[in-house]
């Protein structure tokens, strides 16, 4: 097995474990009282497929788009492996603290909280922020033009998700929601 396809391993497997994780995480929710329409999903979700489907899928290397963006070295391989991993750990365990409350698309739950522990104490959205950083570490490791656009296109569609998840949080909880953004960070941590 060559060096690449080393780090590609090391990439992937993180990826599925995540999906493992939610996947099972999925079965034990509580029942949604509110949440938003599919048109208004349905934007974040095309990006996220897009994005994901430049950074990880073999045929999306199309012209410049399967040329390198950089100097790959076998220290910005690791460096990217590492990200990758420190990213699905921070989405899973900002997951392991929603717990029940948690969904694929913005909802409020049946006699839903506010979660301010584990990395909500620092972040309002660290599910994303643990998303795109191990997006990002993915694609320093696959390291082509394709991976530099999904990033793009990821970004694009946590931040929107983000945007959204805070209306209805703030509809929900008030002046508790403003507080708590005061303390903490929309997707880069914030330490008081």
């Amino acid at each position: 097995m060559s060096e690449k396809e080393v780090f590609r391993v090391l990439v992937e497997f993180p990826w599925i474990i995540f999906v493992i994780y939610w996947i099972l995480g999925a079965i034990k929710t509580r029942a949604t009282r509110q949440q938003e329409s599919f048109a208004s999903r349905y934007l974040v979700v095309l990006l996220e497929i897009v994005g994901y489907g430049l950074i990880f899928s073999h045929s999306a290397r199309v012209g410049f788009l399967g040329n390198r963006f950089m100097h790959r070295t076998r220290e910005s391989a690791a460096v990217g492996a590492a990200l990758t991993w420190l990213g699905i750990g921070l989405a899973i365990w900002a997951r392991y603290h929603l717990a029940e409350y948690w969904s694929a698309r913005v909802t409020i739950k049946e006699d839903h909280q506010l979660i301010r522990t584990g990395p909500y104490a620092h972040l309002r959205h660290p599910i994303y922020t643990g998303l795109i950083l191990a997006t990002i570490g993915s694609a320093v490791v696959i390291d082509e033009w394709r991976c530099v656009f999904g990033v793009c296109l990821v970004l694009t569609g946590y931040c929107l998700k983000a945007r959204k998840e805070e209306a209805m949080l703030r509809q929900q909880f008030g002046e508790a929601f403003r507080e708590h953004q005061k303390h903490t960070g929309f997707l880069i941590p914030r330490f008081r």
